[in-house]
């Protein structure tokens, strides 16, 4: 039974409440479906949000008015008139998004429709502390609008993917905690620049958010990403939710263990994960083995998977940190059973790129035949600018709740 409003001022508001509430719920359902699937038509919406043909006709009207949805074209139809088509008004809000990794910060803007604008980076020292990245990232912000300065009054926004555990307080207070790094817990600023709003969640979770809304997990209900860079680091997508746990570090699977008392990793624990296939930790194995190279990045790892094709040692090397991937997606795959393993991350692609079917029968042999046969291994969709994008969706997911005013 639906209880109405009294109409003497008592206590009511009831009825209004829940009206409010499920139009808020189907209005932020909406415009979420219209910006993943970037171009759609209001009969499909109706149909993939469970909302009648009228209101879901409402709910459009009420977004182009906001202006952020427009109609951009037509598709033909069955005899009858041409079916509109609608898409995210690109021009509708702006959202910043930022890859905070050890050696520097990448800064993107994003239109609402999710297409970079613009992008700066900004390098430090390994040695960097946190406000000498904070100061990076205020340099690359202004720098940005410098060059954006018409679009910047529609920006809403700022997301971060940071090196490390980000803690979300009852009252929203943000921490990061990259023991890894060696850095005291740092409060994260409610405010970078200006009044922009500041979101923060692990790089590993933002990379597995871009794939659950445009790339390998999207419409994938259980999944885990990997991220493979100098951290390591997962992302797991239970019932299409992404997980974060009690506190929000869930998942710090590059500080799992895959060797009792072995390697020394930069947590300061031994035997992590990241220990052994972290590109430090490659490319270290490497240059002990004998190995020349130059550099610590994508050339460097590039150059080993071409040595293994013809130095022993490089061979070795490589074969090791398959077998300890293996083992270590192994273990995710019996405690998650996954449909899909995403890998990402710049090692991770470099990896994938030649060597995807012998890390798919490392994680078999190191899984429970059942969940083995269970799971498909696939590279990430996005590039280096994973990440960014991902960070980019918070202030977006921000607006698309944000009540309607």
């Amino acid at each position: 039974m639906v209880m109405r409003e009294w109409s003497s001022g008592g206590p009511p508001a009831i009825e209004s409440l829940t009206v409010n509430s499920v139009r808020q719920r189907n209005r932020a359902s909406a415009l979420r479906f219209i910006i993943r699937e970037r171009e759609t038509t209001r009969a499909a919406l109706a149909r993939e949000r469970g909302l009648s043909t009228a209101l879901a006709a409402n709910i459009v009207a009420e977004l182009m008015a906001e202006g952020l949805v427009a109609e951009v074209g037509t598709v033909s139809s069955r005899g009858g008139r041409p079916i509109s088509v609608i898409a995210p008004r690109a021009d509708g809000a702006y959202v910043l998004g930022a890859d905070v990794g050890e050696r520097g910060v990448a800064v993107e803007l994003f239109d609402l429709s999710l297409k970079m604008i613009d992008r700066e980076f900004r390098g430090n020292d390994p040695g960097a502390s946190p406000d000498d990245i904070q100061s990076d990232l205020r340099e690359a912000i202004i720098a940005l609008r410098s060059r954006n300065e018409q679009q910047w009054h529609s920006v809403v926004g700022i997301g971060l993917g940071l090196p490390g555990v980000v803690e979300t307080a009852a009252d929203g207070d943000q921490t990061l905690y990259a023991q890894s790094l060696g850095w005291e817990p740092f409060p994260i600023p409610r405010s970078i620049y200006g009044d922009l709003p500041v979101f923060a969640e692990n790089g590993a979770k933002t990379l597995a958010r871009a794939e659950m809304w445009f790339g390998a997990a999207r419409g994938v209900n259980h999944a885990v990403v990997a991220l493979l860079g100098r951290g390591v680091g997962l992302g797991v997508v239970s019932e299409g939710q992404l997980y974060r746990g009690a506190f929000g570090s869930a998942t710090e699977w590059g500080h799992t263990k895959i060797r009792y008392g072995g390697n020394v990793c930069r947590c300061g624990n031994r035997g992590c994960v990241e220990a052994y296939i972290g590109a430090d930790a490659i490319l270290d194995a490497w240059r002990t083995a004998g190995g020349q190279f130059e550099g610590n990045g994508w050339a460097a790892i590039g150059a080993l998977l071409d040595a293994a094709d013809s130095e022993t040692a490089a061979a070795e090397v490589v074969d090791d940190a398959i077998e300890a991937l293996g083992a270590a997606l192994g273990s995710v795959v019996n405690m998650a059973n996954p449909e899909r393993v995403v890998l990402g991350g710049w090692v991770g692609l470099r990896l994938m790129e030649r060597l995807a079917n012998r890390i798919a029968d490392a994680i078999r042999r190191n899984s429970l035949d059942r969940a083995g046969e269970q799971f498909e291994l696939v590279v990430a969709s996005f590039g280096g600018d994973t990440v960014a994008l991902g960070s980019a969706l918070m202030p977006v997911e921000a607006l698309i709740h944000a009540p309607r005013v």
